[in-house]
């Protein structure tokens, strides 16, 4: 498992994967759970469940609690309070980690071997791995066999730590912002082979900042923030959770006068362009266009997956801000 040492791995047998049926039990489930990182609750009563064949993405703005959620699934923390399950185990035993798969997003790999190397070398983790040869093709690396790790490009060793990841036929795949640094070829093309790992009925968790990756992969979005889940559903589901219309453009009135255009529902900023939510386009627009004149770089497109789980988020945050209020 990409990530974690070959000596936590001993000699590992691969299982058979379960049936995709929705009705088949989850694999991976969080019940309950309460974790501090130091002084902070990084879960605060979480519940997730996966099931197989499916692939979870699961998203939130940092400090949601994420990376924290991986590593209870993978056995590398325990929870302060709740229950943590992997294939019906604990998910820090060889039986549970023996029948999955991660690719991390800060892991390592050692300069001096091959990728030939690297990959035999986990191959040998497990009694009944992919071939050299499967794993080299489904991870994009062919041509790539003979190099040094230590050489390969960001991009490259990303496609090598997701070749680890998949060398052992795994149950359980989770893969932490997987196509960091990857250009588009490489991303459609690993986009293709966990495809291929869901078919087959390996249930896949997904964490990531590029929200079209979790629309082309994920059938079920879990939008969590300060340690517990704020949404929960597919794709569509979430994003008609707002306002199905997207303003974007440049203009230089602020956001208290954006907000209160009418129709407007949310108000997002990256850099100097700004995103309006509105249930109604040409409302919103003759009222912008006749308060600021110079508004440019316009566009009018659907809300998007990344719009709606800003909007999610922020109407959390202002509901958590509200009841923190009341308290005081």
């Amino acid at each position: 498992m990409a990530g974690l040492a070959p000596s936590d791995l001993g000699s590992i047998e691969t299982e058979p994967t379960m049936s995709s049926q929705s009705t088949a039990p989850p694999i991976a489930i969080l019940s309950k759970v309460l974790k501090r990182r130091g002084p902070t609750l990084a879960l605060n009563g979480l519940d997730l469940d996966i099931r197989p064949g499916q692939c979870v993405a699961l998203l939130g703005p940092n400090g949601a609690g994420k990376s924290t959620s991986v590593a209870l699934l993978t056995g590398r923390l325990r929870p302060d309070a709740g229950e943590a399950f992997l294939f019906g185990g604990d998910p820090r035993t060889l039986a549970s980690r023996g029948r999955m798969g991660v690719m991390l997003q800060s892991a390592g790999l050692p300069g001096a071997l091959s990728v030939r190397e690297q990959i035999d070398l986990f191959r040998g983790y497990y009694r009944k791995p992919r071939s050299l040869d499967e794993v080299v093709r489904l991870a994009g690396l062919e041509g790539l066999e003979k190099r040094r790790c230590g050489a390969l490009s960001g991009g490259q060793q990303r496609r090598v730590q997701f070749a680890l990841a998949i060398a052992g036929r795994p149950d359980f795949l989770v893969m932490d912002e997987p196509t960091t640094g990857m250009d588009i070829d490489a991303r459609r093309a690993l986009w293709s082979a966990v495809r291929s790992e869901i078919a087959r009925g390996c249930a896949v968790l997904l964490t990531t900042h590029h929200l079209d990756e979790a629309e082309a992969l994920a059938d079920r979005i879990v939008v969590i923030d300060h340690g517990q889940v704020i949404a929960d559903g597919t794709p569509e589901a979430i994003k008609s959770r707002v306002s199905g219309v997207a303003i974007r453009c440049r203009t230089r009135l602020s956001d208290p006068e954006l907000a209160s255009l009418a129709r407007v529902t949310g108000v997002s900023r990256d850099g100097g362009k700004v995103t309006l939510l509105t249930t109604s386009a040409p409302a919103t627009l003759r009222e912008l266009l006749a308060r600021d004149e110079t508004v440019d770089d316009l566009t009018v497109s659907g809300a998007s997956l990344e719009d709606a789980v800003d909007r999610l988020v922020q109407a959390g945050q202002a509901a958590a801000l509200q009841r923190q209020t009341k308290v005081a």
